[in-house]
């Protein structure tokens, strides 16, 4: 009777925008009007501080300790890219943030080295910093080889506005995003959970897609690849070959006993890691939800997977970028680009689809307009979702040039959005993004939204560091959490799934 209930809120799911912050304009293919979002518009949010971060563009993933955030870096040390190693800024007035300082060279900020991923572990006063190649074609990156490594840096002792590097880890496999889990039963104990993105040719390919490392002992430079895992060989010949199938990124439920996988083209799929929760001595990684069974949309290329708290409920974003990459991928890229689907997860084995949610520019009416077949706005930007950070009731999602959506939405998905926030772009930095930057708006809302004290801190690729205050529905709510992020389960993660 449950899944009949929820087939109708999907047939009946109509997610209509209303007008915060957006232009109309009509479609010449259908006469609809569309609101186009409009950049330095903001309902739901109030603006508390900005960092431009140096102007100098191609911002990457931030990282929270106390009183300052790091920045890493989509390029690289290419001639003309301005200090593109870890910024560090002083977040202890958060009415007017500021860079402090950067890790340089010889750590960071190395030609063709991107310092993609930034996590920070309190506890042991950590940050860790993933490396790895970029690329010379949408990141302005000069060609180098291909290598990688996390690299651990020491923030006691006055080494918070100047971190100390202390030890480096260097996957088994090439990394892409990670995940930091923290035993919630065992203090000291940590797991990174590593997507190792790879495309097999064959069900034959078992490569792993997913490592679990152990970082306990990071301090001493110690790391142990506990689990690796990949579900390819569970796919058809066919597959393998006509669509991405490989991991992108993958969300680690509070307690640990549960990995939701965002596996690109391959769908979304639920691991059973309850072994590594558990600190087993020989743990395994059991695949629940058979890859037949992933929920399908049309251009589905999953990005991010995130739990709801207290719900068996999933989102998930489907990131897309311009017309620019479709000879260089598998997805049909541009108009309407990706948005948020919600999946029940009630039923791990057969994980059903309930419901999204879509800004103006993800309806096909859209495309039909006149920005909407703009070259420079098809080619070179994406109006794409990409991370999100969860509460019960309530979602933050950075949307590219859409800027950050917030939406709130009850236990079967149903969304209405609550607020929107697209800054006034930067009159020039020194590095735009190829493929997303470039566009009319010129706003890359991208990292996963950092909620400290409550308040929210949110990094554009080209325009920089942001501190918000929420104000619209369930704002008490937000104000209550001390710290909260979509790709950790630190701070408030354990008390919000237990409902506490």
């Amino acid at each position: 009777m449950r899944r009949i209930a929820f087939a109708l809120v999907l047939l009946l799911l109509v997610v209509g925008l209303p007008a915060l912050g957006h232009n109309q304009e009509t479609s010449s293919n259908d006469r609809r009007t569309v609101q186009l979002t409009r950049p330095g518009s903001s309902e739901g949010f109030e603006l508390v501080g900005r960092d431009p971060l140096l102007r100098r563009g191609m911002n990457a993933a931030p990282a929270i300790y106390k009183d300052f955030l790091y920045v890493g870096s989509r390029t690289d040390a290419s001639p003309g890219h301005r200090s593109p190693g870890v910024l560090v800024v002083d977040i202890s007035r958060a009415t007017d943030p500021e860079v402090v300082g950067e890790i340089e060279e010889p750590f960071e900020g190395l030609p063709s080295q991107t310092s993609r991923e930034l996590r920070v572990w309190p506890g042991k006063d950590l940050l860790m910093v993933m490396n790895f190649r970029c690329s010379s074609f949408i990141h302005s990156c000069v060609q180098g080889d291909d290598v990688w490594d996390i690299s651990f840096y020491d923030l006691r002792n006055g080494h918070a506005a100047d971190p100390k590097l202390i030890s480096t880890y260097e996957p088994s496999f090439k990394p892409h995003e990670m995940f930091l889990w923290r035993d919630p039963e065992r203090p000291g104990r940590a797991l990174l959970y590593i997507s190792t993105p790879h495309r097999s040719e064959s069900p034959d390919d078992d490569t792993p897609n997913l490592v679990v490392t152990d970082i306990s002992k990071a301090r001493s430079g110690v790391f142990e690849e506990v689990a690796t895992y990949s579900a390819n060989p569970q796919y058809d010949p066919e597959a393998l070959e006509s669509r991405d199938v490989a991991l992108h990124s993958m969300g680690v439920s509070a307690g640990g006993e549960r990995t939701y996988l965002a596996y690109l083209g391959g769908g979304f799929l639920v691991l059973d890691s309850s072994d590594l929760a558990q600190d087993e001595s020989d743990p395994q990684l059991n695949l629940i939800t058979p890859v037949d069974n992933s929920p399908i949309w049309p251009n589905q290329t999953v990005h991010s997977a995130v739990k709801v708290p207290r719900h068996d409920l999933i989102i998930t974003t489907d990131e897309i970028y311009g017309d620019l990459l479709d000879d260089f991928a598998f997805e049909d890229h541009g108009c309407p680009w990706g948005w948020v689907h919600f999946i029940d997860v009630s039923d791990e084995e057969n994980p059903a689809l309930v419901g999204q949610y879509k800004v103006s520019e993800n309806q096909s009416a859209y495309c039909g307009t006149i920005a909407g077949q703009d070259p420079a706005n098809t080619f070179f930007t994406s109006f794409s979702a990409h991370n999100p950070t969860v509460l019960s009731d309530l979602a933050f999602v950075t949307w590219h040039s859409a800027g950050l959506q917030a939406f709130s939405f009850d236990a079967v998905g149903v969304p209405e959005q609550v607020g929107l926030f697209s800054p006034r772009p930067l009159p020039g930095v020194v590095t735009e993004d190829v493929a997303l930057s470039q566009g009319l708006n010129k706003v890359v809302m991208w990292s996963y939204p950092i909620i400290k004290d409550g308040l929210i801190y949110v990094v554009d690729i080209r325009n920089g560091l942001y501190v918000l205050r929420y104000t619209g529905p369930s704002a008490d709510e937000v104000g209550r959490v001390r710290f909260l992020e979509g790709n950790s389960n630190l701070g408030a993660a354990v008390r919000l799934e237990n409902g506490s």
